[in-house]
């Protein structure tokens, strides 16, 4: 099983930008985490702040799974969601936070639409929920 974690803007900044929020960890140090506890599983990370850079890692993914957190872009970028209904690779996008306690304008998600499913409000454990469901079907 090839998966591929794809994380948008900002999200480099895990552990530092807004804890109160995000948690303290860095995804970096997460990482490590699940890759331990799917050792049987090949995954990959990708981090841009740049939407073309995202988009040209979804056209070119070579995985059975793709779990997509795409920060702000979720909310705004019409040409992420048409990347991700363009390929054929399955994607569960997730949101650290729970969207539909914040501001009105986290709640529309533009590129979900497209995806197999979306995971909001369960923290980092969000990514390993994403792939649980790659391996079980």
């Amino acid at each position: 099983m090839k998966v591929l974690i794809i994380n948008g803007p900002n999200l480099n900044l895990l552990g530092i930008r807004e804890p109160e929020v995000y948690g303290k960890q860095s995804f970096t140090e997460y990482l490590e985490v699940l890759k331990k506890g799917f050792p049987f599983a090949e995954i990959d990370y990708f981090q841009s702040n740049h939407e073309g850079e995202l988009i040209d890692k979804l056209h070119s993914a070579d995985v059975d799974g793709i779990v997509m957190n795409p920060g702000g872009l979720a909310h705004t970028s019409i040409v992420l969601a048409d990347a991700v209904a363009a390929i054929n690779t399955p994607v569960i996008e997730v949101h650290i936070s729970n969207i539909y306690a914040r501001e009105s304008f986290r709640q529309t998600l533009l590129s979900a639409a497209n995806c197999a499913g979306v995971i909001t409000g369960m923290g980092l454990d969000g990514y390993r929920l994403a792939i649980v469901n790659f391996i079980s079907k």
